[in-house]
């Protein structure tokens, strides 16, 4: 398989576990809610996440990070995962995907 490929192939494991976490407080998961900025994998064979959350103060500030961590972890192939929190831009419901944003309510 070419690293493009195997690249593609475990960013998409990636942002499938990543939908398997949820934000505590509202009942979607944190990638279409629009938290995860971006998702990258290094030669190395590590993720490198960007998130945000709902509020700079927000509860699970603390434990959210780490359960993406060991969420991304899981996938076969990837040896390590960063994540990085980062509130520019400030997350708004206007990064939720339309499925969320139905399930919601907003639509």
């Amino acid at each position: 398989m070419m690293d493009h490929e195997k690249t593609l192939l475990l960013g998409n494991q990636i942002i499938e576990r990543l939908k398997r976490v949820f934000d505590p407080e509202i009942p979607v998961n944190i990638y279409d809610l629009g938290l995860i900025y971006n998702v990258s994998i290094d030669g190395d064979s590590v993720a490198h996440i960007t998130m945000t959350l709902t509020a700079p103060n927000c509860p699970v500030a603390e434990s959210l990070p780490v359960e993406v961590k060991e969420s991304v972890m899981e996938v076969q192939g990837i040896k390590d995962c960063v994540v990085e929190i980062t509130f520019e831009p400030p997350w708004t419901k206007d990064m939720m995907s339309e499925a969320a944003m139905l399930d919601l309510g907003f639509l």
